[in-house]
């Protein structure tokens, strides 16, 4: 099992521990340059449930790919589960419906589902960044950046046991890790010291690639098991 951290979380607690050493060292007066100050990802207030925080958040425009967006994909499920799913963003037929996988990888996501016994609407189903990439191009550094603390609030809110990435984007964003996902996913990863995460291919990768269903069948089997103990032993 590996450990990770909510990245957004570790540059708010480096920059924390810079200032306290430039303090303890008698510095009253503290130089953050321009461009560090324009990278921090603004904080996301508290809301009392998700409807309340999609709507204060669904006319976004704090990174390109608003300008070419048909509809804002928050996500879509069971707001107290245990279990979300996270992709890297909205395709074509997301952003048309505004709903996450709803596409030909979202009719797969749905049938892996059934396969170990969970429905659609017991879980929670999101993506890394809300709004489509042109070309349904991976999302840039930048748009990530940008958009995780909006994910990030989710989870906080949803407190769920188990994250199961979808897809390298996904893996990568949320572990902080260039590692590829070959090396990522058959195992657990320890996530913000409470959460189990669970990494497998992203379905829409099936599609082209049918030889990593294997693979991905052992996934999230072993997602669901873990799941069963987790349920029997709470």
């Amino acid at each position: 099992m590996t450990e990770s951290t909510n990245p957004v979380a570790a540059l708010f607690e480096m920059t924390r521990k810079a200032l306290r050493q430039k303090l303890e060292l008698g510095e009253t007066e503290i130089m953050i340059p321009r461009e560090n100050l324009e990278r921090m990802p603004e904080p996301v207030k508290d809301y009392e449930n998700l409807e309340e925080f999609e709507n204060d958040i669904n006319e976004c425009t704090k990174c390109p790919l608003h300008k070419g967006r048909t509809k804002f994909v928050f996500g879509v499920g069971n707001p107290d589960t245990d279990i979300i799913f996270i992709g890297e963003g909205p395709g074509r037929e997301e952003d048309l419906q505004g709903e996450p996988f709803v596409g030909r990888a979202g009719k797969l996501l749905d049938k892996i589902l059934a396969a170990i016994n969970f429905e659609r609407s017991e879980v929670y189903i999101a993506n890394i960044v809300k709004c489509r990439p042109p070309n349904n191009r991976d999302p840039e550094p930048s748009e990530m950046e940008t958009c995780l603390p909006y994910l990030l609030k989710q989870i906080e809110m949803i407190n769920p046991r188990f994250i199961c990435c979808l897809g390298r984007i996904a893996a990568q964003a949320l572990l902080d890790t260039k590692l590829p996902l070959g090396k990522l996913r058959g195992d657990f990863h320890d996530w913000n010291d409470r959460k189990v995460m669970v990494v497998t291919y992203h379905p829409a990768a099936l599609l082209r690639f049918p030889q990593y269903k294997r693979e991905t069948w052992a996934d999230v089997q072993m997602l669901r098991k873990a799941y069963d103990e987790f349920k029997a032993s709470s």
